[in-house]
């Protein structure tokens, strides 16, 4: 796995991956960015959500879950001073659907961090990761 980050200006870089996708970081203006895209702190969050994310509804379609809504919520803490890295990072995992089992969500949680999700198994080694999670039946 690989990918090549270009700088574009001010503080905007475009990192492209293997796949051929892009995604534009940046940084506020208070830091000498635009603002135009994510900060790479924020990408760190998203595809820790989005790699457990994918490992929990595919498991809960393997365990047949009629699942009509998935969202995930990330938050990360950090301290003030430097050196700054996340300290404790809360993940919330927000089920909807029809007789949505809880035994079901419980598990592929269980399974996405403790095995699966490779971002959550590397930044777990850095930071306090807890998670929870609701389950809204239809």
């Amino acid at each position: 796995m690989k990918s090549k980050i270009k700088f574009v200006e001010n503080m905007q870089f475009v990192g492209t991956a293997d796949s051929g996708h892009a995604v534009v970081m940046d940084a506020p203006p208070s830091a000498g960015g635009n603002n135009i895209g994510s900060k790479p702190s924020e990408l760190l969050l998203m595809a820790f959500g989005g790699c457990s994310g994918m490992d929990v509804i595919s498991i809960l379609r393997k365990k047949k879950q009629d699942v009509t809504n998935f969202e995930i919520n990330v938050n990360g803490e950090t301290p003030e001073s430097h050196p700054r890295s996340f300290t404790d990072i809360h993940i919330e995992y927000i089920v909807t659907g029809r007789n949505v089992s809880e035994e079901a969500v419980k598990r592929a949680i269980e399974l996405s961090l403790g095995n699966y999700c490779m971002v959550g198994n590397t930044i777990g080694k850095a930071a306090k990761i807890t998670h929870s999670y609701k389950i809204v039946q239809e």
